[in-house]
């Protein structure tokens, strides 16, 4: 009897160590990525996203370190690490905002890259090319992303697609595509009041 629960004990500790290893290897798969994305010198990719019973939009993104800039046909926006500016075309309006590490996820479609540090547990496969295939999983239930699915070349550590839902269970699902490294100015993350002089500017700070 005593063999037998030694070994048993044995086995549950072989399983959990090739878990734990297993879960460094997706980490550091994931750590190559966001560094891929988040380049200091900026990173270019064009997307097309869509939100489950809410919508479609296709544009570009513009990214150095913490700050972005998407441009769609609705709307353009700039954060530059703290201020967030949104211009609405159709209203010729500019919203400014200090918008919150969960606010920021629902509007960047790389939040994935601060998402997965904190929280979650990985489970990974590969797809007939041999892409990454990472699962994240919410430790806590109440988690406003709980689940994530990233596609991630394995050969560029690029994200080729991103999909993640919400806690209410509707999925936003993202295409990246002609993702390039580029020497980006940080004047590309501000708002230049300048080129848009009859937009109404509204503070919600």
């Amino acid at each position: 009897m005593k063999k037998i629960i030694f070994i048993w004990c044995l086995i549950f500790a072989q399983a959990t160590a090739i878990e734990a290893q297993t879960q460094q290897q997706i980490r550091q798969i994931l750590d190559k990525t966001a560094a891929t994305v988040c380049k200091k010198s900026g990173t270019t990719a064009k997307f097309t996203i869509e939100v489950e019973k809410q919508g479609k939009t296709s544009g570009e993104i513009l990214l150095k370190g913490k700050m972005f800039r998407i441009t769609t046909p609705e709307a353009l926006m700039w954060f530059d690490g703290k201020t967030q500016w949104t211009y609405l075309k159709n209203a010729d309006e500019v919203n400014l905002t200090t918008p919150t590490a969960q606010q920021q996820g629902t509007m960047n479609p790389y939040a994935f890259v601060s998402l997965y540090k904190k929280g979650y547990t990985y489970s990974m496969k590969k797809d007939k090319k041999g892409n990454y295939i990472i699962n994240l999983k919410a430790q806590n239930a109440q988690s406003h992303w709980p689940e994530a699915c990233i596609t991630i070349s394995k050969t560029t550590y690029i994200p080729l697609q991103i999909k993640m839902r919400q806690r209410n269970n509707n999925w936003t699902n993202i295409s990246i595509s002609d993702f390039k490294a580029k020497n980006l100015s940080a004047a590309l993350f501000k708002f230049d009041a300048k080129q848009y002089p009859s937009a109404e500017i509204i503070d919600l700070r």
